[in-house]
């Protein structure tokens, strides 16, 4: 039950961009510090999960300890060049102004 003078929130709602403009450099940045941060993470698990375990379990997280170095910098170096381009609304068509005309005269 809905509480009275609350408004719904449903999540259909969707947000729409006004401009294909790109997020900025600082955000981008961010996100990939992030990637890479979490990248790393990962590896440092791997690496302490090869010492922890034994048999072929140990080789795998070795190698992912070994190869995950990489992927990180390849996906944290993945940034603004892969961003799609956001498409715009063309303007609306305007009137030609002929020769000696005012830009205010009505159209004949």
């Amino acid at each position: 039950m809905r509480a009275p003078g609350r408004k719904d929130r449903s999540p259909d709602r969707s947000v729409h961009k006004i401009t294909g403009a790109r997020p900025s450099l600082s955000e981008d940045i961010r996100s990939r510090q992030f990637r890479y941060l979490v990248s790393m993470t990962i590896r440092t698990v791997c690496f302490v999960l090869a010492i922890v375990t034994n048999g072929w379990l140990r080789w795998v997280f070795f190698t992912g300890a070994v190869f995950l170095p990489y992927v990180a910098v390849v996906i944290a170096n993945a940034g603004r060049e892969t961003a799609e381009p956001v498409p715009l609304v063309p303007p609306a068509p305007q009137r030609e102004i002929g020769p000696g005309q005012s830009p205010n005269a009505p159209a004949a």
